[in-house]
């Protein structure tokens, strides 16, 4: 019968550890993850999000019609939480000794989400479910990429994902209630 490994490693090797490579902060030795494929990923992410949070933004301001002010509200709310999803991936990206990228030259593309404005309040709740619905994939195969290499990333990214199916139901929820508006 093989020997029982010890649950923990003992306190002296630990504290050894701790002591090596201080400046790389939260990051440790028992760190399993690809650092830089994560960060790179949380970098995609956080594009995403800023994308988000100016779309959203875009149609709170643009909103008309009937329905809008309500409708307008709900835009304004999950802009404000992308833009909270955006804050916290941001400093995970420090805490894995990376840069948050929040320059505007490239995020479109480094974006999953696109950037469609939309021109009537169904055409704008349609692209927000849309791009709800892209980030719930893509934020779904960055947890199982993470899997248990990175459970503060992971965790992360599954708190985040369960807002954004939250959003998903929200804009479809708007989109039975507003069908066909004729806006223009």
């Amino acid at each position: 019968m093989a020997e029982k490994q010890p649950f923990l490693t003992d306190i002296k090797t630990l504290r050894e550890r701790a002591r090596q490579h201080i400046d790389d902060g939260a990051v440790t030795a028992g760190y399993n993850a690809e650092r830089d494929t994560v960060i790179k990923l949380l970098n995609d992410a956080l594009a995403t999000e800023i994308v988000c949070v100016l779309r959203y933004r875009r149609h709170y301001f643009m909103a008309k019609g009937p329905n809008s002010k309500s409708v307008a509200d709900e835009f304004l709310a999950h802009s404000n939480e992308e833009q909270g999803h955006a804050d916290q991936i941001a400093e995970r990206i420090v805490q894995l000794g990376g840069e948050p990228n929040f320059s505007p030259e490239g995020l479109a593309s480094r974006s999953h989400a696109e950037y469609v404005e939309g021109v009537t309040l169904t055409d704008m709740i349609k692209e927000d479910l849309v791009a709800e619905r892209i980030a719930i994939d893509t934020y779904r195969e960055i947890i199982q990429y993470i899997g248990e290499k990175d459970p503060t990333s992971r965790r992360l990214m599954e708190s985040i994902l369960a807002v954004e199916e939250e959003h998903a139901d929200d804009m479809a929820d708007l989109l039975a209630a507003n069908p066909g508006d004729k806006q223009g």
